[in-house]
């Protein structure tokens, strides 16, 4: 069984009941074939499943960028490239486990492999902070991303972040620079940098590893300055109108790339990333594929204008 969100309600309750049926004909305790009623209810689910999804409003996506059960960093990690190598410690201050960061191989070549993870259980989530770095893992990205330009590396980065975190001991340790000079160092590469969007993509803690020459967010996923619930916390001291902010600051990546913000949209599974992970895998390996062959053919000065004039012609037009 999935994680239901709210608005998945009628399908939890469809396959609530296609799943006790299934157990019924396991049991062999009916006294009827339930076959065709299950035939009837998975089709029921189906149909709900596609007019849930046909429409979701930004808020909804939020909602799936954020599901419980959607793969994160280490999933793509694993199912994306072989040999990796993670490498720990920013070499000023300590480890930060919300920056998965290191070497590995794809599609048999050298790259560097920097990602957000969250976590997916109470420990784990404990362990990798949610996902919000703090400065020390911004300053591991510099480190790796600086090895990679200097021996030539591709650098891959995966996005799923609300946001860098905003504890006293963080700011008091340079968060806001060590951002800064992360998203710096990421316009200075030499070497191509490909960047997907996997979940939520929040604010400067995302922008920091996501100033690459291309940029893609899965379907569902979510990307922009602020999370909805802080937006409205400032806008209107309102938390509870988040729903609103999420439409009126264009999130999503149907949105983002309409705007030129994003180069490209990796579809997902009818129902989200979480109802069949290798199928997104796969997707994402198409994208990753088509965006390496295409920068490799680059030069170093070529890739690092490109990048920056990217990044400025961003809102030139809106």
């Amino acid at each position: 069984m999935y994680s239901y969100l709210e608005f998945e309600k009628p399908i939890a309750d469809l396959e609530g009941q296609i799943l006790e049926l299934k157990k019924i004909a396991e049991s062999g305790e009916g006294a009827v074939d339930v076959a065709d009623e299950i035939a009837r209810l998975e089709k029921r689910s189906h149909e709900a499943l596609v007019e849930a999804y046909r429409k979701l409003t930004p808020w909804q996506k939020a909602m799936v960028a954020r599901h419980p059960d959607r793969p994160h960093c280490v999933d793509f990690v694993d199912a994306l490239f072989t040999e990796f190598t993670p490498l720990a410690g920013d070499r000023k201050f300590a480890e930060d486990q919300a920056i998965m960061a290191g070497f590995a191989r794809y599609q048999g070549t050298p790259v560097a492999v920097i990602g957000q993870e969250k976590g997916h259980d109470t420990r784990t989530r404990l362990k990798h902070n949610f996902g919000m770095a703090r400065p020390e893992g911004y300053r591991k990205a510099v480190r790796i991303m600086e090895l990679a330009d200097r021996f030539g590396l591709p650098v891959i980065t995966l996005v799923d972040t609300a946001g860098a975190y905003p504890g006293i001991g963080a700011e008091e340790r340079g968060q806001a620079e060590a951002i800064a000079r992360s998203t710096e160092k990421c316009l200075n590469l030499s070497v191509p940098i490909v960047s997907v969007i996997v979940g939520e993509g929040g604010s400067g803690g995302a922008i920091a590893i996501a100033t690459a020459n291309k940029v893609y967010m899965l379907e569902h996923a979510i990307y922009s300055v602020i999370s909805p619930e802080a937006g409205a916390s400032i806008l209107w001291r309102d938390a509870t109108r988040a729903k609103d902010v999420a439409t009126a600051m264009k999130i999503t990546a149907q949105d983002l790339v309409d705007l030129k913000i994003i180069d490209g949209i990796i579809p997902e599974p009818l129902g989200g990333a979480h109802r069949d992970t290798a199928a997104v895998m796969a997707e994402t390996d198409t994208y990753l594929k088509k965006a390496m062959s295409a920068l490799g053919e680059k030069d170093g000065e070529t890739l690092r204008r490109e990048r920056r004039e990217k990044f400025l012609a961003i809102g030139r037009n809106i």
